[in-house]
């Protein structure tokens, strides 16, 4: 354990109270709890539709299929990432064609995203990573050049925006994910959001299993074959009472971080990532750029600090490597550059202004 952790899941009296309402009900699949929950989710979004989801990665997967994605399709998907956003490409049979990121903001790379277009690319998966918003103006006009879709990987970036406009309302599809390191978590879980009535028809019939009703006289028939990613009434009670407290919470990131970004400012060998412009971050993780990160976040948890690294660049893993089931599309600079030298830093609800201190001294005294 440490004394300081990354993040603190956000569990109040109004949660447990939550929870064991649902127990006491005995209605513990999805019903509808995890209706209301999607109802908050997609009104906070801007957006007419929200499907809950066993996991961001499950969510990702139903946008592709409803997208129409297959065998003989190419998704581009950064290179600094988590494998899940690559991974759901070759699930549904697709082949994910991996690109660079910036090295600033660490999201994808436009130009290196225009130049590995082909006439077998059917779409992008941009991600928001850590809260970052995506620089939509440039991204909606690749899509409207090329004709792709646009399937957000916003893990990490409920509460973000972009001009105004919240993030999941901008792509054909979003997901988000509530894993217990996102601020709204369900412990396990994830919301897709699409403003498409179409696309989410195919999503909601997908995760029954396929089923459809009021399309028979017995009322439900099975159109298509289908799976399993409903959330249940109890994860979702969990997701609601801290939806309920989004404003809040939201603020009290924000904060945290611009006490962070004040007092790192001129702390040698510690650089700041940059923020998209017209973008306002979400703050799901508060990262910076340090030089030697391993040893640095080695020595930080022997202070009893978690510290961690940022994500992964996918092109170093065998499993992503240029392979004919996977391509590899440029150079890879950005990515790298991010993972070896991006830190995350601990930021979580109630964190006091002395662990902070705590923090930025231990950082200073290693990073110069």
């Amino acid at each position: 354990m440490y004394d300081i952790p990354l993040i603190k899941p956000f569990i109040t009296d109004k949660v447990r109270e939550r929870v064991l309402a649902v127990l006491d009900s005995g209605y513990l699949t999805e019903g509808p709890v995890t209706r209301e929950f999607e109802e908050r989710v997609a009104h906070w979004c801007g957006v007419d539709h929200c499907l809950a989801v066993t996991s961001c990665t499950t969510g990702l997967e139903l946008g592709l299929r409803a997208l129409g994605v297959g065998p003989g399709d190419e998704v581009i998907v950064p290179d600094y990432t988590y494998p899940a956003t690559a991974s759901v490409v070759s699930i549904v049979g697709a082949v994910p064609v991996i690109v660079d990121v910036d090295p600033q903001t660490m999201l994808i790379d436009c130009d290196a995203l225009e130049a590995a277009i082909t006439d077998r690319t059917r779409g992008v998966i941009p991600v928001s990573l850590f809260g970052n918003p995506l620089d939509w103006d440039r991204l909606n006009a690749i899509k409207e050049r090329h004709s792709l879709f646009m399937l957000e990987d916003a893990a990490c970036a409920l509460g973000s925006s972009y001009k105004g406009m919240m993030t999941g309302s901008h792509a054909d599809i979003a997901v988000f994910s509530h894993h217990p390191r996102k601020f709204i978590t369900t412990g396990e879980g994830g919301t897709v959001t699409t403003r498409d009535g179409e696309l989410h028809a195919f999503m909601h019939s997908y995760k029954h299993f396929g089923m459809e009703t009021g399309q028979s006289r017995a009322g439900t028939q099975f159109s298509r074959i289908g799976t399993n990613y409903k959330m249940s009434n109890l994860l979702a009670a969990v997701g609601l009472e801290q939806i309920a407290l989004i404003h809040e919470l939201l603020a009290e990131r924000r904060s945290q971080a611009d006490r962070y970004l004040a007092l790192l400012a001129d702390v040698p060998g510690v650089s700041l990532p940059k923020i998209t412009e017209g973008g306002e971050h979400s703050w799901q993780t508060f990262s910076v750029f340090v030089e030697n990160r391993d040893a640095v976040m080695a020595a930080m948890r022997e202070q009893g600090i978690e510290a961690q690294i940022g994500t992964y660049s996918l092109h170093m893993h065998p499993a992503y490597g240029d392979n004919g089931a996977v391509r590899i599309h440029g150079s890879m600079d950005g990515s790298r550059y991010a993972f070896e030298h991006a830190l995350a830093l601990p930021l979580y609800h109630g964190m006091t202004e002395a662990e902070q201190d705590r923090v930025v001294a231990a950082l200073a005294g290693l990073a110069a």
